[in-house]
């Protein structure tokens, strides 16, 4: 499990120069200051995590259990709740704040968020299939997925089938991203690469948990 995370909101993609002058891909991430609503342990909850909250919404606009939540803690309203599993929160408390700099340059995270949904898509674009003769016999069948089941024995279609159907939309996370630039400042943090899902989605970064460990005298 991670031991340091943020949450942030994906800006778009653009491009940097590292110290060799070379073009460097990299994602933005808008990473506004994160409150601290609730700290969860092993002996409360069963698991340890910290519950964070960003940006402001008009507590008229909030539900009575959702301002109570948030009149507990003691902390401005928020945007959206977003819990970060962690292994050891003996350092959060209630009401701290946690900014961008938690990550620095050249570290490595995980950053997971909802995928853009593709709606419909048949199987070639979904699973990559490869697609029907385009002649031979073929008519009309190009980019269906061909054959998906039995006869008689067992007469149905296996559960987990690759088939066509809806594309995207689902919880993706991408390992071993390396921090190029994290400001505190400017509340902002560059990731080297493509980050899942579409500009305004809600992002969670953590400490790589299977990075590997760096060889010896590099």
């Amino acid at each position: 499990m991670a031991s340091k995370a943020i949450v942030g909101t994906k800006v778009g993609m653009t491009q940097v120069w590292d110290d060799e002058n070379r073009i460097v891909p990299v994602t933005v991430l808008a990473v506004e200051p994160c409150r601290i609503t609730q700290v969860k342990t092993g002996d409360t909850d069963g698991y340890s995590a910290i519950q964070v909250t960003f940006g402001s919404r008009n507590p008229d606009k909030l539900t009575q259990p959702e301002r109570g939540h948030f009149e507990k803690a003691g902390v401005t309203p928020g945007r959206k709740l977003v819990e970060l599993r962690l292994d050891d929160v003996s350092e959060y408390a209630v009401g701290q704040v946690i900014a961008a700099d938690v990550l620095a340059a050249g570290d490595l995270i995980d950053v997971t968020s909802v995928s853009k949904g593709k709606g419909f898509a048949g199987a070639m674009k979904r699973h990559g299939f490869k697609g029907l003769p385009a002649s031979h016999g073929a008519h009309k069948v190009h980019r269906k997925p061909g054959a998906v089941g039995q006869c008689a024995t067992p007469s149905r279609v296996f559960r987990g089938k690759k088939m066509p159907g809806r594309m995207g939309g689902t919880k993706v996370t991408t390992l071993n991203l390396e921090v190029v630039r994290a400001d505190a400042d400017q509340n902002v943090v560059l990731v080297r690469g493509s980050v899942p899902g579409p500009k305004g989605a809600t992002v969670v970064m953590r400490n790589a948990v299977k990075a590997r460990p760096a060889k010896a005298g590099a």
